[in-house]
């Protein structure tokens, strides 16, 4: 090869930039599998040695490789922002680039004393190699002369093969195992390239879980091939789920296969699925583009139920053991506790402690506990275990019996209500104190009210919010009071309720008297998050009191007003009815 001098051009980053520490060997080489990603690899191979051995750490692809004066000009920019000077995709295969700094090209000096880099591109073959030691005996790196081997290659030859050499002693031995799981973060659901650790393509196998590989018997198709690992860690990686591949190509984003929708599914769990389900028998219900298999086949619906067992019970060996041990690490704590009940009520106490790990799965035994304990009390101390076993006993008596029972039932649920009227009682007490004082503002009573709905009506007591719904609110209302507006900012609560139609409500401060712009600024509101829903919106204007400004006719539909202390009024009447007949029917 002939040669020809080089040198490092560096930034005013390069300090900082050198000084970064890679967590693990895993972690620098990903680094280069970026790169060979960056330069529209199609298959990028990654070979480690043996335990204890000599031999070097080789990482080759097949991408568009580099020619001398783009060593020169490009690579040896180690601090430069390869998106600056070239886009922020590829020029091939249009891929965002993941390379940042520059400096990842490099790499490879964290895990080892030396690098040499062969890379090939336009019937050229350039090499290099860089050394630690070199570079221990220059202060200024700009300096380091780098000589650039060249020769001539065949037209069609193309990638780059970096190896180093003198792994670190003071890093752990890279692994198989760990490169893999690192790896299958980023590129587990890349399409367009092929990741090899030791001659073993990256794949469903390679996560650390519990795995699956099974033939479904689907109808009508043949060759239905599933491959699923549940992990052991919270994310196996950014894109869970099940990719179908047809002809092997894949389609569309990865599925749950309906677990994302079932209500007795935990849905922490489903982050912890990674798979694949081979049925090119689909190939005639793919849409044109390939996005996705067609909602309405009846093949894919028959591979829905066909996987969605195996799937179960992929879960429930993986998920079954931590469950065991999340059991036990609180068994110690509620052992006594449990074992002071009556038989029927442990075994109802045990099904509720597991509905509050399913709930939080995941989470440390400090968060859980305060959840299973107040659990415990409710059990210890309800009557409604005793007759919910009266009323199964009777089942299997006669139907006086079963009457007698279900009368014994509503004295309990009487008992109950009474109770209910009573605490409720007492937070309209606090929420009139909260009335009278004169500072209260807009944000304290949206606070008290959000999950109290009862106090505005029977009809709104199934309305609740979610995360979403404040998201929404966050964005419509956030965007258009910024600044010196923020103190002007409205306080809305967006609910949902069963039927999936929306209430949305505008609190305004104890003593403030509704005017006529109140309601308009409520319904202009409505009109916003109508351009993102097809449901319907109710709309409450609640405040102080109303002015004579306030309109009375020509109204929207579905929009309300009303005044905080006729709200209050209104539902001490009704606790005080539930009252009088909750006692009037014990006397009967």
């Amino acid at each position: 090869m002939k040669k020809g001098s080089a040198h490092f051009q560096v930034s005013s980053r390069l300090a900082s930039l050198l000084s970064q520490e890679y967590s693990s060997t895993e972690k620098a080489l990903k680094e280069l599998v970026d790169n060979a990603w960056d330069a529209d690899a199609e298959s990028v191979s990654i070979t480690l040695p043996a335990p204890m051995s000599d031999e070097p750490i080789v990482v080759e692809d097949d991408g568009t490789g580099m020619t001398a004066a783009e060593i020169r000009g490009h690579y040896l920019a180690i601090a430069a922002d390869r998106r600056v000077a070239r886009g922020e995709r590829t020029a091939g295969r249009n891929r965002r680039v993941k390379g940042r700094k520059g400096i990842g090209k490099f790499a490879g000096l964290m895990a080892a004393a030396e690098m040499n880099v062969e890379t090939r591109a336009r019937s050229r073959v350039s090499a290099f190699t860089v050394r630690l030691s070199d570079l221990a005996q220059i202060q200024d790196i700009e300096k380091l002369p780098i000589e650039v081997q060249g020769a001539d290659c065949g037209a069609s030859e193309h990638g780059t093969k970096i190896t180093l050499f003198g792994l670190h002693q003071g890093l752990a031995f890279p692994d198989a195992g760990k490169l893999r799981q690192v790896l299958l973060q980023e590129y587990g659901r890349e399409a367009g390239v092929s990741i090899s650790v030791n001659g073993k393509r990256l794949g469903v196998d390679d996560v650390q879980g519990t795995y699956r590989d099974e033939t479904l018997a689907v109808e009508g198709m043949s060759n239905v091939r599933l491959r699923i690992t549940v992990g052991e860690k919270k994310s196996v990686t950014r894109q869970p789920g099940i990719q179908i591949r047809v002809d092997g190509k894949a389609v569309g984003r990865p599925t749950f296969f309906g677990l994302d929708e079932s209500d007795d599914f935990p849905p922490k769990l489903l982050k912890r699925l990674y798979g694949e389900l081979d049925a090119d028998d689909l190939r005639d219900h793919v849409t044109a583009g390939w996005d996705a298999v067609l909602e309405n086949s009846e093949l894919l619906a028959k591979v829905r139920e066909a996987a969605q067992p195996l799937i179960r019970r992929a879960y429930s060996l993986q998920y079954g053991q931590e469950m065991q041990l999340a059991k036990a690490r609180l068994s110690r704590k509620v052992h006594d506790r449990l074992a002071m009940l009556p038989e029927y009520r442990r075994e109802y106490a045990d099904r509720a402690i597991k509905r509050v790990l399913d709930r939080f799965f995941g989470e440390p035994v400090e968060k859980i506990e305060p959840y299973v304990f107040v659990l415990l009390e409710a059990i210890e101390r309800t009557d409604y275990g005793t007759l919910l076993e009266h009323i199964a006993d009777s089942s299997r008596k006669d139907i006086a019996a079963i009457a007698e029972a279900l009368d014994d039932f509503g004295f309990a649920e009487m008992a109950y209500l009474v109770e209910q009227a009573t605490a409720r009682q007492a937070y309209l007490d606090n929420l009139e104190t909260l009335l009278a004082n004169q500072s209260t503002l807009e944000a304290t009573m949206h606070k008290a009210l959000e999950k109290n709905l009862w106090v505005l009506g029977h009809q709104f007591s199934l309305f609740s919010s979610n995360k979403t719904l404040r998201t929404m609110v966050d964005k419509t209302v956030g965007s258009k009071y910024e600044g010196d507006k923020a103190d002007l900012r409205p306080d809305l609560l967006l609910n949902e309720d069963l039927a999936g139609e929306y209430l949305l409500i505008e609190f305004k401060r104890p003593s403030h008297s509704l005017k006529r712009e109140d309601y308009t600024q409520a319904v202009n509101y409505r009109h916003e998050f109508a351009k993102t829903t097809t449901k319907r919106i109710h709309v409450l204007v609640i405040g102080g009191s109303r002015s004579a400004d306030y309109p009375t006719s020509h109204l929207e539909p579905d929009v309300g007003v009303l005044v905080f202390s006729e709200v209050i009024a209104t539902a001490r009447r009704m606790l005080d009815w539930q009252l009088k007949r909750s006692t009037g029917s014990v006397v009967d």
